[in-house]
Formats: structure tokens, sequence, C-alpha cells
């Protein structure tokens, strides 16, 4: 078989590229060695950057429809859920988190595509239905990707069907490694950078009935108490029943329950064996619960050194891996490909130079650094919230059920020590409000028109998002008026097949050029005159205080929604100036 391009794994990273490049119209062939998407919960949150990229595939309503209700996370630090001692079951602290209860405005200010919490067992069903059903994909489950060999029109790659031991050969222009580095990674050599072994975890997804026990808003429940054998035992409503509004989390039917192991613990733990454990971290020891899956796994934060060998690009965790602290694994494993799938198509079809193929490492590396360095971060501050409770690793059981037992008891000695405490542990903060890692990164590359203009100040601790035309950056949301027709900033350029020339009132001269420009360099450019009779109108100002051009400038958006160049007024020459930034984006 002789595709455009081959893409090797079929978890999140590889069917949202599926989509995508179905979605451009570029044929393809999907290969998973798995016969069905993966039955582990794995990662859960879904950041609003990746539902941004899923409303631009089509998928985000299905996503929604199943996921957790946005605006009403919170996540709660408690000693246990049950238990009759003096320590049990009380609340240690709670924080909004994941754009909920106080920051809902903001977040709904920022994008249109709020969190959501949906675990990746049912995510990867709704990525794989989306991706069959495009004819210009062929998705093959059961199928195993063995070796490559590259030349220079090409790579010819050796498939197996699990099934049947039979093995065929692929033709494709371009590869696109999604395999979580299983298979390709070996054959190419990466050398992953970065820390490991920096913890083991253990993951159990169960069913069990916690709807008296826990609160309805949790999206996080951590619990910390003395007496249990681990330092945590972290709590996440998997569905696939969610409720509404503040309980809506009660009616979840399964739960990931994980927790670290200490060093001297050797034991690996299986479904069988884990039980009881999680009923004694939970202190309910009457639980009918069913254990699905156990996994035990390392914590690492690795990034590759190099993404792209030739005529194959790596994304997802076959390019970095994350620890799980502020969810960025699977989030920026879309990310990759929503980047690099608008730059093949481009050069697939002739519209790009294959030099804008260098840029999808320029740009997503140093955001995977980021998002890898965060989530890195957060997880080593963690130990924070041991020291606002005031428990030590160094101190015995019997210290740290006093120092407990000090911070919550109803006394002014007590309220201070919670005083305190909450002013520590709202520290993590930059894992759970982090808005400005979600949204705030920017790209700098031969595909990026820099204007002259200083980078925007940022939140040293991510919280704050600031939007910013400034090129490099994703494109601020702001709800427009066209027409009847309400619609983001984000939907002007279509399903990813268009750029966009976003304009003022007096931007005649930039449509006449973008026009000009479609016919001569056989570029769709969709032009936005905001503020003009027959143009699209901004109700609420929105666009207006973010767009940062007078009434005759111009911001031209890429097809991945980030900005690639801004011109702040008018020009003698528009068609030569969008000719010019146009011929060098896409390496013309």
């Amino acid at each position: 078989m002789d595709v455009p391009v081959l893409v090797i794994g079929g978890g999140p990273a590889g069917l949202a590229g599926s989509i995508l490049l179905s979605r451009l119209g570029i044929d393809h062939m999907l290969v998973e060695r798995h016969p069905s998407t993966s039955p582990y919960p794995k990662a859960h949150l879904i950041n609003p950057r990746t539902l941004e990229i899923l409303r631009q595939a089509g998928v985000a309503d299905d996503v929604y429809e199943i996921g957790g209700p946005p605006g009403e996370y919170r996540v709660r630090f408690q000693t246990s859920l049950g238990g009759d001692g003096p320590l049990d079951g009380r609340e240690l602290f709670a924080i909004d988190g994941f754009g909920g209860g106080s920051l809902r405005a903001s977040t709904e200010r920022a994008t249109p595509c709020p969190h959501t919490n949906l675990p990746q067992l049912r995510l990867e069903p709704v990525l794989r239905r989306h991706a069959e059903q495009h004819g210009h994909a062929t998705v093959l489950f059961g199928h195993e990707f063995v070796r490559y060999d590259e030349d220079a029109d090409g790579v010819t790659a050796l498939v197996r069907d699990c099934r049947t031991g039979q093995n065929f050969t692929v033709r494709a222009q371009y590869l696109i490694g999604a395999d979580g580095g299983k298979t390709l990674a070996h054959q190419l050599g990466v050398t992953l950078e970065g820390p490991r072994s920096i913890a083991r975890l253990v993951s159990n997804h169960i069913s069990a009935d916690l709807s008296d026990h826990v609160q309805g808003d949790a999206l996080i429940t951590l619990l910390m108490h003395p007496e249990n054998p681990f330092k945590f035992v972290g709590l996440v409503p998997m569905g696939p029943s969610y409720g509404k509004g503040t309980d809506w989390a009660r009616e979840s039917e399964e739960w990931g329950v994980s927790f670290a192991l200490r060093p001297e613990d050797g034991t690996t733990l299986t479904e069988d064996t884990v039980a009881p454990i999680i009923r004694q971290a939970l202190r309910l020891p009457d639980l009918d619960l069913t254990v699905h899956r156990t996994s035990t796994w390392g914590v690492e934060r690795v990034v590759a050194d190099r993404f792209r060998y030739g005529r194959v690009f790596l994304v997802g965790d076959a390019a970095h891996r994350h620890v799980p602290t502020s969810g960025l694994g699977l989030n920026s494993a879309v990310q990759d490909v929503h980047n690099l799938a608008w730059k093949i198509a481009a050069v697939v079809r002739g519209q790009a130079g294959p030099d804008l193929l260098d840029t999808y490492e320029a740009e997503r590396r140093p955001a995977d650094v980021r998002n890898a360095d965060w989530a890195l971060f957060t997880f080593m501050n963690n130990a924070n919230i041991d020291v606002g409770l005031g428990l030590s690793a160094s101190a015995s059981q019997e210290q740290n059920i006093a120092a407990l037992a000090a911070y919550l008891s109803d006394t002014q000695a007590g309220a201070t020590l919670r005083a305190r405490g909450a002013e520590i542990i709202a520290t993590q903060r930059t894992e759970y409000q982090a808005l400005d890692i979600e949204l705030g990164f920017s790209y700098e590359s031969a595909a990026i028109v820099p204007d002259g203009t200083p980078r925007p100040p940022s939140d040293p601790l991510g919280l704050h998002y600031r939007p910013t035309t400034r090129p490099g950056h994703r494109l601020p949301h702001a709800w427009l008026q066209h027409g009847t027709e309400r619609m983001s900033t984000h939907d002007l350029t279509g399903v990813g097949d268009s750029f966009a020339l976003i304009t003022g009132r007096g931007g005649d001269a930039w449509r006449k050029a973008a026009a000009a420009m479609t016919e001569e360099l056989g570029v769709a450019i969709t032009t936005a005159c905001v503020g003009a009779a027959d143009g699209y109108l901004d109700p609420t100002g929105e666009w207006g205080q973010v767009s940062d051009i007078a009434d005759d400038g111009a911001v031209l958006v890429r097809p991945d929604n980030h900005v690639a160049w801004r011109i702040h007024g008018s020009v003698q020459d528009p068609a030569h100036e969008l000719r010019k930034a146009l011929s060098g984006i896409l390496a013309r």
C-alpha cells in the first residue's frame, strides 16, 4: 500500500493525528499492535488547549457529552473517606481547580473550551470512532509496526497482522511515531534526557459505590492519614456516569485509586492482593469493590533529544514522558500532532517547502520541555503539603498523629496551624490552577515572523493567562458575531485547513491582498474584517481589548491557531507584505 503518511500507534496522539490528517484531506494509514483501545484509565484531565483542538477536529462535543461537567471541579485533601477514629473522615484543605468554582469566569473568558474530566479508556474509543469514519484513513488495530527503511523519496515500513502473522509493506512519504517509544525509538536510537526512577506509583481501576463517602465536586481527593501505609492516596471519579452541578462526582461507578510505593516496598501488587490495601487506605473495611486492573509503573521526566529523524516525527510519549501532576502528558501529545498535521498536509499538497517540517521540533520540543519541567516541579512541590500539615517523613507515626491532631484541634493554636497550613498548601495551586501553562506557551521558529515586540510578562506561578496576538502565541479567544452566527476567533481557521487574516474596519486592502495571495500561492485564507459593516462584529469588545492592532492593521493566524505574523497598522503594499510573510512561514 502507498499512502502519504503512516501513523504508528493508536493512542490519543495517533488517533488525534489521524482525525486531523483526514480533516485536512490527507490519505494515511494508522497501525496499532493492540486489538482495541486501552483498557486502562491512564490520563483523565483534558485541558482547554486540547479541547480547542478537538473542537476544531469536530470531536469536542462528543467528549463533553460523556465527560465531567466543566466549571465544577475542586481538589480536596482529607484524612480518609471512612473510619470512626478521632482523625478519620476529616477535611484538611480544599481548593478550586481546573476551571472550577472561582476559576470559572476567567477560564470562560480565555477559551471556548473549559476543562473536562474523561479517563483515557473512554476518550480513546471516541477518538477511534471519529478516526475510522473518515474516508482518508485506513485504521488497523491488531497490526504491529516491525521496522522501516528510508530513502530520498520516502519510507518503506514492514507491518505485521498480529492475528494472522502475515507481513506486508507500506510505502509513505512521512512516518509519525505515536507508539509511546515501544518500537520505533529503538530502531532510531532515540536518546531520552532527564531524570528517571523518580517514584513508583500503583494505579488501580476499581468499581465501588462511594456516593456516601466522597464530596460531590471533588475531581481529585487526596487522602493523607498518618496510619496509612502510603504517604498519600489519590482518588479520581472515572465515570461512566457523571451527575450535574456540584454533586457530579457522586454518581461515578468507577474510580482511579493511586498511591506511591516506598523504596522498601518490594511486593508486586496484583488485582487479587490490592483490594484489602485499598479498603485500608480509604478506611472503609467493608467496602464492596471490584478491582479491574492494577499497574505499577515508574515515574520519569524524559524528553527526546530530537523529535525529527529524517522523514520520521516523534509525538506524544515517544517524544516525552511526564510525571502525572498537572495533567500535561496526554494534552501535550495531542498538541504535538496538531502542530505537525497541518505542516505535513501543506508539504504533501505542494503548498509549502519541506523545510517547514523542521519547525515541528523547533516549536514543540521547547513547549514539551516546559510542560515536562512544570509537571515535575508541581510533583516535587507536593512535599509542601506535608509541611503545611505539620507532617514529616522522618517523624514517627505517633509524632505525625500528634501533629495532625494539633492541626485539627478546635483551639486557637489549631486555627493558627490551619491558617498557616492553608498558606503553604495553597502553593500547590501551581498544579491545579495553571491556566497560563495550559494556554500561554508560544513558538519561535522559521514558521513565525517576529514583529520586534518584547515577550509580554508571564505569571511565574503559571496561574494567570495573558492573551496576546504577539507572533508565536496562541490566538486569543474572543466571541465574534457574523450575521446570525456567534463564533470564536478560533473558528476562523475552519477545520485547520486555512490561514486566517484578522483585520479591522479599515482592513479592506488586507482583504483584497488575502484574495490575491490565495489565487497566487494556492493557500486558503479566511479574512475577517472585525467592525466593518459587512464583516464580523465584536459585540462585547473582547477582540478589541486583546487584538493590539489598529483598524487598518492585521493579524495572520496559522491553521493551528497560533499567530504567525502581525502588522499593527497600514502598509503601502499589503499584498507584498502578506506574500513575504507567507513565503517565509511556508518555506517557499
